[in-house]
């Protein structure tokens, strides 16, 4: 999953995609290099970000989706937003998938799930990551996993299948950079949920901690290793920043994963 910040303030590439055009051409670059599918995000959700309303949101990216559907009719367009109206605009406009950082339930009680109500009216897929607010955990990992148990019951009391929910254990989003590095070390728990996971680490600031990396743009080691790892712990995607520079590195660590099952990819 190739990301596409079209937020002027986002942590590390703010500001880079300030038109169509550039949108235009980061996705041609994104899908050269092998992405699967391009996550369009028009919110910053860096710690301190400023908060965006829905019209502000669906501005930014309602042109940049319809643009890339034109330009790019086979690709897979996700949208990132926790917002059910904007999620709403951007699939009927062309997107294929919603990504919501509040796990389908932001604004509402715990046993619902306004996203999941609408992925299912729209059968587009959803993935559901965790996040809290603060890191206010008595017992880390049953939290974790209750958490995302409840996003997914929500969900699917909401109507939407199985089939189509994803998890991610939201790397960087109220967790400390020690539960962080436990989120990546011990993936397979969420993964032994039974729902393909999606992992995101991408030059995030525990990385540059970790690296005495203070630039985003030089944290690429932890880029590597997180999703090395990842995958190795059952994580079904990877959303980041370099395209080209991770590919290899998921091939390689996809052939391990599969040891004796392996087959190398067939020539176009």
């Amino acid at each position: 999953m190739g990301i596409m910040n079209l937020a002027p303030d986002s942590f590390s590439d703010g500001g880079q995609l300030p038109d169509e055009a550039a949108a235009l051409r980061r996705a041609e670059s994104l899908l050269s290099a092998g992405a699967d599918v391009l996550d369009l995000g028009a919110e910053s959700t860096r710690p301190g970000a400023t908060p965006v309303d829905a019209a502000t949101e669906r501005a930014r990216l309602l042109p940049v989706v319809q643009a890339l559907r034109r330009r790019f009719p086979q690709a897979a367009l996700s949208v990132d937003t926790y917002k059910p109206e904007v999620a709403r605009a951007c699939v009927e406009a062309g997107a294929d998938l919603v990504n919501d950082v509040e796990g389908g339930r932001f604004g509402a009680r715990p046993d619902e799930s306004p996203m999941g109500s609408l992925c299912a009216r729209l059968r587009c897929p959803l993935i559901l990551m965790h996040r809290r607010a603060q890191a206010d955990y008595a017992d880390f990992w049953t939290e974790v996993l209750q958490d995302l148990r409840a996003s997914l019951r929500g969900a699917q009391a909401a109507g939407m299948p199985a089939e189509q929910l994803w998890t991610d254990p939201g790397f960087g989003f109220g967790k400390t950079p020690a539960q962080n590095l436990m989120l990546v070390r011990d993936l397979a728990k969420v993964a032994a949920l039974g729902f393909p996971v999606l992992l995101g680490t991408s030059r995030k600031s525990t990385l540059g901690l970790v690296l005495g990396e203070t630039d985003p743009l030089r944290r690429g080691p932890g880029n590597d290793v997180t999703a090395a790892w990842g995958i190795a712990q059952g994580a079904a995607m990877l959303r980041v920043h370099d395209v080209a520079a991770i590919r290899p590195v998921v091939r390689m660590a996809d052939a391990l994963r599969h040891g004796p099952n392996w087959e190398p990819e067939a020539k176009a």
